[in-house]
């Protein structure tokens, strides 16, 4: 079961325009099932610290700027081969270049405001899950 998580955040512009109803409804329409959700809106030194791995990157700044912008919903969501599972639902990261039917092709705006995060692989499903949420509350 643990091992059958994934790790998901519904970004500032598709909160701040209603999306989150839709795309929850699509995620659980795929079958998973949400396994821990919570809103928070990131402080500049959170969204740093976890998005590190990009610091030094010419994006770093806008992106840090645009996660910071407003609340987010942060999710673990669990189903058979969850990362893969998840990555194909949300689709590319470009919405130009996602699938139809997919998250990311029906709600995002552009490369940055792709409307989710989806974790890239398990390894970063347990670290990004254990950011925002404590041992007890990552599954019932």
């Amino acid at each position: 079961m643990y091992s059958d998580f994934t790790f998901s955040i519904i970004k500032p512009n598709a909160v701040r325009t209603g999306k989150t109803g839709p795309i929850l409804a699509m995620i659980n329409e795929g079958g998973f099932e949400i396994a821990a959700m919570r809103m928070v809106k990131l402080t500049i030194p959170q969204a740093e610290s976890f998005y590190a791995v990009h610091k030094g990157k010419p994006f770093f700044e806008g992106l840090i700027e645009f996660m910071t912008s407003g609340p987010v919903v942060v999710m673990i969501l669990q189903h058979e081969n969850a990362v893969e599972q998840f990555r194909k639902l949300i689709g590319s990261t470009d919405p130009a270049k996602a699938e139809p039917g997919t998250i990311r092709k029906t709600f995002a705006v552009s490369v940055q405001m792709n409307a989710v995060h989806g974790s890239d692989s398990p390894e970063n499903a347990i670290v990004e899950a254990n950011f925002f949420f404590s041992a007890i509350e990552r599954f019932h």
